[in-house]
């Protein structure tokens, strides 16, 4: 029987977050530590298996509630579903031979939900790549964030840019530029200009996140996306800025000045409060981290942060603070 295994991982956004979904520019790197993993085998009939996240069990409606407000009202079978559904629909669309045996699928994930570090386009990439492996299908590079994003966008109405898909995707540590000139199409699918860079560039690296602060993050991009197709002059001003810092993180990064790409680093989450109505102990986060000498922003829509800091004495206070207000913080592994 042949049995496929593939996996999605965790990702922070180093700087230009949130400006991938408005024409900007973002540098982001793959988590390892977390993944999504999916297992597809050839079956009878094609058959979707719940996952603990899609249970519908509870030891009391207290505990329904706790987890509906960590993973919504679907779960993740929802993502897996239509995962399968933009993938026939594009092998359709440029005839791409399917073939006809059917399989069984699941999903399980360890990345924390609801904190920002793209714990539901993980498990769609994860699918992706285990049903083009089992169609023995090969999607162009360049074009499998996009179909990503088509699931979340298109098909289930989920607000989001690209930037989680690309680095899913690409892996490592990638400098995005989704600004309109650098914006290209192909096939239906919208996809921008993408420089992968040297993980060894990245000076010392943390993050840190709270499931127990987590939420939704429609809660932050919805209202923003409201604003930005209004012509918000402070948010459409703010999301210039951020690609700006972008930019200027790269050239930091290839000079190998730490110190610049902290201050930037800074500057993106302070440019982001400017225009957010932002939770309270996510902002206790931040100012957690930076007291302890570190930069800080969010990793993501929130419940995560990410920074630089400067040697082991600062990142054990670091690691003793943060974890005084129930963070659990880590070196993330990055390959």
């Amino acid at each position: 029987m042949q049995i496929i295994r593939q996996q999605g991982f965790a990702r922070a956004g180093l700087i230009g977050n949130p400006s991938d979904g408005y024409h900007g520019k973002t540098i982001s790197f793959l988590v390892q530590d977390f993944h999504a993993d999916v297992i597809l085998y050839e079956w009878e009939d094609l058959e979707l298996i719940l996952s603990q996240e899609d249970r519908s069990r509870f030891g009391s409606v207290h505990e329904l509630v706790r987890d509906v407000q960590l993973h919504g009202y679907y779960g993740g079978v929802r993502l897996v579903k239509a995962t399968i559904r933009k993938f026939v629909d594009y092998c359709r669309q440029h005839n791409l031979p399917l073939h006809e045996r059917n399989f069984s699928i699941r999903y399980e994930s360890n990345i924390p939900r609801q904190v920002g570090l793209a714990g539901s386009s993980a498990i769609i990439v994860a699918t992706l790549r285990a049903l083009m492996e089992f169609y023995d299908v090969t999607l162009p590079l360049h074009l499998q964030p996009s179909l990503a994003l088509s699931v979340e966008t298109q098909e289930l109405g989920i607000v989001g840019g690209l930037q989680d898909r690309v680095i899913q995707v690409y892996g490592g540590l990638v400098y995005m530029d989704f600004a309109r000139e650098a914006m290209q199409e192909q096939s239906g699918y919208r996809y921008g200009a993408y420089e992968p860079l040297d993980p060894a560039l990245l000076p010392p690296v943390y993050l840190a996140y709270s499931e127990e602060e987590g939420e939704p993050t429609e809660v932050t991009h919805q209202p923003l996306r409201v604003r930005y197709d209004q012509n918000d002059a402070e948010v459409v001003a703010a999301m210039r800025k951020f690609a700006q810092l972008a930019a200027d993180a790269r050239r930091a990064l290839l000079d190998r000045d730490a110190v610049r790409l902290s201050r930037l680093m800074d500057e993106n989450f302070d440019t982001r409060r400017q225009i957010c109505q932002l939770h309270p102990a996510h902002v206790r986060m931040i100012e957690t981290a930076r007291r302890a000498g570190a930069s800080a922003k969010f990793a993501g829509s929130g419940g995560a942060i990410v920074g630089v800091y400067q040697d082991e004495a600062m990142f054990a206070q670091l690691k003793q603070d943060l974890e005084a207000i129930g963070c659990r913080v880590l070196k993330p592994m990055i390959v």
